[in-house]
């Protein structure tokens, strides 16, 4: 990567919906050599897909929980993250060392939405143990900075 890319890298993190032709005013490039390179970035896996960024709170689900979760020792971890993409609370979640197996985002109308989906992750996904957190506010930090490490 030049800094031509890492400057449309951080241009599309901004707003994935600039076209060629706005990117290749910043970067003073035709539209087709722009294209060619991020088309080449995407490729690469460099950039991985341009998705919307949905708001919960403007949804209506406010309530926005970290839920560390421990899984029972008789649950298989790919059965298990297959069957939470069906609880539509959770809006992401990864695979963690440590303590806890996974650390699930969830998005809640309320408390009593909050403790059905624990309920909920108990009974049928095989979790033995939840440790939540209220969120309180979300912190945008420019996952940008990675292309200055070398």
């Amino acid at each position: 990567m030049d800094d031509i890319d890492r400057s449309l890298v951080r241009l599309l993190m901004r707003d994935a919906r600039r076209t060629y032709n706005e990117l290749s005013k910043d970067v003073r490039l035709s539209a087709n050599t722009v294209a060619d390179r991020v088309r080449r970035l995407h490729a690469s896996g460099v950039i991985g897909r341009f998705r919307a960024e949905l708001d919960p709170a403007a949804l209506g689900r406010g309530l926005s929980m970290v839920a560390d979760v421990r899984l029972r020792d008789d649950i298989d971890r790919l059965s298990f993250e297959i069957a939470v993409r069906s609880v539509r609370q959770v809006v992401s979640g990864a695979r963690m060392t440590g303590e806890y197996d996974y650390q699930l985002r969830l998005a809640c109308i309320d408390p009593a939405e909050y403790e059905t989906v624990v309920d909920q992750l108990k009974r049928q996904h095989g979790v033995r143990e939840i440790r939540s957190r209220l969120v309180l506010h979300d912190m945008d930090i420019d996952a940008g900075n990675l292309l200055d490490l070398d």
